[in-house]
């Protein structure tokens, strides 16, 4: 982007394209130019370890798959080679290209620039630069993909011998106030550290792990578990330490790591690679997209954005996601590019629709009466599937089998260039089925789906085999194994294949209302977000007042005066028409389907229907109330939350307090509660900042396991520790001990810990116990699950439908989520998340109409004998019975019907199929899935065992 002009509503942007000298609608992807193009240089995507050509793909599955040149070219440089315009057959390479600038009229800008990782070879100590052997996570993650610089195989680059000896080092180029370094916590190292560890003992069971940290900061949902899964595989040890790269074995070059320990003093140990964990920096044009769109930027470099609406920048109509808003990981950039998405649809609200254009496919052929001719496509899927399988035997075995027509292997069957050679291909041939034989249908099945229709065909004449998760996957060290188990794999799906029919999906229309349970900030934040998008909201509350945990809550490490701020929040739920809040609110039922659910509400002593389209679940979290150290008992003991609340009134019994102890941890990271609430580190810093403002004499001691003051919070624990706040670890094994005490008439709290660095025990007497009481999922939540169909964690709060790419999202469709009833998490981030379900909401109630799936259940009445048993079965209310001539019968409602057929198993006529999994296809499977030749060879071993 050269310019933007403008104000909000109405920018004028100039953009500038460089020439990729290739022509985009003729390029097929086929890498021929590539492979005569003479020039090779390190290649960037796979952070220099390997080389690349001047003409190329940048990586194995860019979208669009269609190559490049770039400046190293020769002929741009000096006009010599022109061997890949000789050599492509489409005539796609166009050295004629020149830079382009368009220039477009937007209403909004969503600035997503994301992160830069720290670059350590400006600093020696980490020999970077000095040690091949010494790479970065980055590198690593490069050395663990299938795409990567040796297909998925980690190698050292000094002699390209697999490492069996690896050490990671925590916090390079993070929690630093070093020239160069940053001071923030990068907030994501401690737990990919943890994912590539586990990677690598999946390459090599026998590798030795072993990882140098300081603080383990495992405060992500379900990022306990993670952490502890690693710790608990062989030959891995988490060493506490702050360690530094000391030198190399010229002979081996092994790199030699020097650390201390509590115990042992400094030591010093030789590993076979090194890899040096880096944080994360600002996108490295920071100065410039400030610059050009006239927004703040913090003191790191990141977006400066306001607590009270993360995803806005100081600039009216340009907003901002992920990682810019400061380090961050992918759940949250995900939401927060909803979120982003939201803001702008308040903002254009009355553009939407106006620039949408429908798909249309091509008329579907009608081949119900045709015999089966199956095309079966056979995927790389990079090295993740070829690495483990052989697949051009593979693809020669499909060709025998019986109604195969064409068959044929793809790098990427996923790739735009290769769905659309399917798509040619089914018509060329005359195909009536396909099948793909590649990675999971949940991922990637909607795609070929599509494919399919783009070929005239039925969606539904598509089969999956899965020959990666169900076969490579799990049988990475049996490739001849693999190879037999993926043609059989392969062979069962192309049988149920022959059998699958056309099935017709139905629209279905859409209730323009959302009801969002919870009044509390994020229920409230999503709901003015619907609202503002000219939608109506049902907001039920099951207190008296609106506000939830917020009430008890009164400022923010970033600032925010969260009374004042909840205060505004409130008057505009209220003066919102489109708002309707019902107050005291117990919801008795919910009966409904995606687009048009009902919920029965009982609120003020009256009965409430509302008919809605979208459901939002935000109904908070509640405080553990401490059975331990003296809670309850004693007068001097507190939790955090009621801390801030006394500091708030002034109280001098608190704020003038002598000494203070707080205690972190209380009521999670243990075997009952096993996570993290997240919060407690960043409220205990926040208490303890305030304290000292007010009585800068006051003796404060935080007990902890580890801080987990992520993200810009890490500034606020450095300044603490400046000001004098002591930090003391402890560990599980030897938790803190509490017990009243009264020396000369005055009464006091004894707390004993063991300091792990003196290794002696220290008694801290103190006139404040205050705990870290652990945030716990809401006492109702198992009843509105139950309700609302939806799922929990272990840890029972509620469950998304993926981590990672579905954060506000239930597996039940059309219900989401937000806040703390999620996860535990701070103010920012529960309304970055609220904005972020607004978002996913409104792409539902802006359509008139959803689709849903032919796959569903149907009754043949004259089998059913009215037992009810798939009734009993059915989770989903889908089936009830109904009066026919021939009596009470079954019958499925397809709308509710989510095809998981439990009541076609359980059926004991036989008077329930499911479509597109029949039993005619499902034996066509079965019976495929050991062929004659291998019964006889059974037969022949069983023999000879007689």
């Amino acid at each position: 982007m050269e310019t933007i002009e403008g104000e909000k509503g109405d920018f004028q942007v100039t953009l500038k394209t460089r020439p990729r000298y290739i022509i985009e609608e003729k390029c097929t992807g086929c890498t021929t130019c590539m492979e005569y193009c003479p020039v090779e240089y390190p290649d960037a995507f796979n952070q220099g370890i390997s080389n690349n050509k001047a003409v190329h793909v940048y990586f194995s599955q860019a979208i669009p798959l269609v190559a490049y040149i770039d400046d190293s070219c020769l002929y741009l440089s000096e006009k010599k080679c022109d061997i890949c315009r000789g050599v492509c057959q489409t005539g796609a390479i166009d050295f004629r290209q020149k830079p382009t600038r368009a220039r477009i009229n937007v209403g909004a800008v969503i600035l997503s620039s994301g992160i830069t990782p720290f670059d350590p070879s400006a600093r020696e100590e980490y020999g970077y630069s000095q040690y091949t052997n010494v790479v970065t996570s980055m590198d690593y993650e490069r050395l663990l993909s299938s795409t990567g610089p040796y297909g998925g195989e980690v190698r050292r680059g000094s002699d390209k011998k697999h490492p069996k000896n690896i050490a990671w080092i925590q916090c390079v180029g993070s929690r630093r106030v070093t020239p160069g370094d940053n001071s923030y916590c990068s907030g994501v190292c401690c737990t990919y550290t943890q994912k590539q560890m586990i990677l690598t003992k999946d390459h090599d069971p026998d590798a030795k792990c072993t990882v140098f940290h300081n603080d383990i900061r495992s405060f992500g949902k379900d990022f306990e578990r993670y952490f502890q899964r690693a710790d608990d595989l062989p030959d891995t040890r988490f060493i506490r330490s702050y360690a530094s790269v000391a030198g190399e074995n010229p002979e081996t070059k092994n790199i030699k790591i020097r650390y201390a320990t509590a115990d042992q003093g400094v030591k010093e140990e030789e590993f076979d690679m090194v890899v040096l964990s880096v944080g994360l920096n600002p996108p490295k044009a920071y100065k410039e997209i400030a610059e050009k769109f006239q927004i703040d930027i913090n003191d790191h470099g990141f977006c400066d954005i306001d607590s009270s609406n993360p995803v806005q920048t100081s600039r009216p109509g340009i907003f901002v996601s992920g990682a810019f808003q400061g380090p961050t990981d992918i759940p949250e950039s995900v939401f927060s590019a909803s979120g982003a998405g939201s803001r702008v649809g308040e903002m254009l609200n009355f553009r939407r629709g106006k620039l949408a254009r429908e798909r249309i496919y091509p008329e579907e052929r009608d081949v119900s009466e045709e015999e089966p001719r199956i095309g079966v496509f056979v995927c790389h899927c990079g090295a993740n599937i070829s690495s483990v399988v052989n697949v051009p035997s593979t693809v020669e075995y499909a060709k025998t089998l019986p109604h195969v027509v064409y068959a044929q292997e793809q790098i990427f069957s996923c790739a735009t260039n290769s769905a659309r050679e399917i798509t040619d291909l089914a018509v060329e041939k005359g195909l009536n089925r396909v099948v793909i034989a590649a990675c999971s249908p949940r991922t990637l099945g909607p795609l070929f789906r599509d494919t399919l229709q783009e070929a005239g065909l039925n969606q539904y004449y598509l089969d999956m085999a899965n020959i990666r998760e169900h076969c490579s996957w799990v049988h990475s060290r049996q490739k001849e194994e693999a190879t037999q188990k993926a043609k059989d794999i392969m062979r069962m799906s192309v049988a149920r294949a022959a059998h699958l029919e056309p099935l017709k999906e139905f629209d279905l229309p859409v209730n323009k209302t959302a009801l969002v349970v919870g009044g509390g900030i994020a229920g409230m934040t999503c709901a003015l977000s619907i609202a503002a998008q000219g939608h109506t909201v049902e907001l039920v509350e099951k207190s008296k007042d609106l506000g939830g945990m917020g009430r008890r809550i009164h400022g923010t490490l970033e600032g925010l005066e969260v009374q004042a701020y909840l205060d505004d929040l409130i008057a505009k739920v209220y003066k919102n028409p489109h708002i309707h809040v019902s107050h005291e609110a117990e919801i008795k039922e919910v009966a409904g389907y995606l687009g048009n659910f009902t919920t029965t509400v009982q609120t003020e002593g009256r009965t409430k229907v509302i008919k809605h389209g979208a459901s939002v679940l935000a109904i908070g979290a509640d405080v553990y109330n401490p059975t331990e150290y003296l809670y309850g008992e004693n007068d001097a003991v507190f939790t955090h939350l009621e801390i801030g609340e006394e500091i708030a009134k002034g109280n001098d019994t608190v704020t003038k307090a002598q000494s203070l102890v707080m205690i972190q941890c209380v009521g999670s990271r243990n075997e009952t509660h096993n996570y993290c609430s997240r919060v407690c580190c960043g409220h205990a810093v926040k208490n303890a900042l305030k304290l000292k403002e007010k009585n800068p004499d006051m003796r404060i001691y935080i007990l902890f396991r580890d801080m987990r003051t992520y993200g810009f919070k890490e500034d606020a624990y450095r300044k603490a520790s400046e000001q004098g706040v002591q930090f003391i670890r402890y560990t599980p094994e030897d938790p803190p001990e509490v017990e009243a005490i009264s020396e000369g008439g005055k009464e006091m709290i004894r707390v004993t810990v063991t300091d792990p660095i003196l290794g002696n025990r220290l008694e801290l007497d103190a006139d404040i116990l205050s705990l870290a009481a652990a945030v716990r999922p809401p006492a109702s939540i198992h009843d509105i699950a139950a309700k609302f169909k939806v799922t929990l964690s272990p840890d029972e709060f509620f469950k998304e439908a993926h981590v990672k790419l579905k954060p506000v999202e239930f597996a039940a469709d059309g219900v989401f989520l937000c806040g703390t009833a999620h996860y535990p998490k701070h103010i920012p981030e529960t309304i970055n998340q609220a904005y972020g379900a607004a978002g996913r909401v409104i792409t539902l109630l802006s359509k008139d109409t959803v689709v849903a799936s032919g796959s569903v259940a149907r009754v043949n009445e004259d089998e059913c004998v009215s037992c009810g048993a798939c009734i009993t079965a059915c989770t989903y209310g889908a089936i009830q019975f109904h009066d026919t001539p021939k009596g009470k019968k079954a019958i499925v409602n397809p709308v509710l019907c989510k095809g998981d057929g439990l009541c076609n198993a359980k059926c004991p006529t036989n008077a329930i199929v499911l479509r597109h999994f029949t039993n005619e296809a499902l034996f066509g499977q079965i019976d495929a899935a050991v062929t004659a030749d291998q019964i006889a060879a059974q037969m022949d071993a069983a023999l000879e065992e007689a």
